[in-house]
């Protein structure tokens, strides 16, 4: 399973991807405005760090300047994936930005139909939300499940399963299991997954030890 960065802070992103398990980055408006900075400015910034995907929105409503816009955001740099909403409309610039040869992912997605649609407009990912899921009674981990299985049916669907709204570790082990293609996921759930108490009390323990080594 490939892991994205979910973040456009670029300390984090330049951190996790030094350690070498990061694959690419998603961001979102909610996250380019907590930036302060230029929407081109990030984009730019995280393109020079991570020679992998990079998905950026898309926020116009209509088909036609959705593809307007996915056009302009795949002329910054090869890595660009514009993301696009799971509307009609989305699906349709899907389809028109597929046909050009730019990658897409398609976001907002909280049912297999809608995957499923997705998948058959041509998108390089789909998005489910698990998180969002669960915060309202749902098991989001179970729509990853389906949509995994109903694209592992049809060999002529190519679209990967990106597994988004990650909040902790946890979903990422049960992503992983349920053969989910890629997870993004945000830097403080990045850090959580490489620490384990046992591993701590472990090296305090080897350097202890290490002190009583005779020189």
């Amino acid at each position: 399973m490939k892991f994205f960065i979910d973040t456009a802070d670029i300390d984090e992103i330049r951190e996790a991807y030094s350690v070498g398990v990061v694959d690419g980055v998603t961001t979102n408006p909610s996250l380019i405005a907590q930036t302060g900075r230029p929407f081109d400015a990030v984009l730019h910034d995280i393109c020079e760090i991570v020679d992998g995907p990079i998905s950026a929105e898309a926020v116009s409503e209509r088909a036609a300047d959705l593809i307007a816009e996915g056009r302009d955001l795949e002329a910054i740099h090869r890595n660009i994936v514009v993301k696009l909403p799971l509307t009609l409309d989305g699906l349709k610039a899907c389809k028109a930005l597929t046909n050009d040869d730019i990658k897409t992912n398609v976001t907002l997605c909280f049912s297999a139909n809608q995957a499923l649609l997705a998948a058959k407009a041509g998108a390089t990912y789909v998005s489910p939300f698990v998180g969002r899921l669960d915060d309202i009674g749902h098991i989001g981990m179970e729509l990853i499940s389906q949509c995994v299985t109903i694209f592992a049916n049809y060999p002529d669907l190519h679209t990967q399963v990106l597994v988004a709204s990650v909040r902790n570790p946890t979903h990422v082990t049960e992503a992983a299991m349920v053969g989910a293609h890629v997870a993004t996921i945000p830097f403080k759930v990045i850090q959580q997954l490489v620490r384990h108490p046992l591993t701590d009390s472990g090296i305090q323990k080897f350097l202890s030890d290490w002190t009583k080594v005779p020189a």
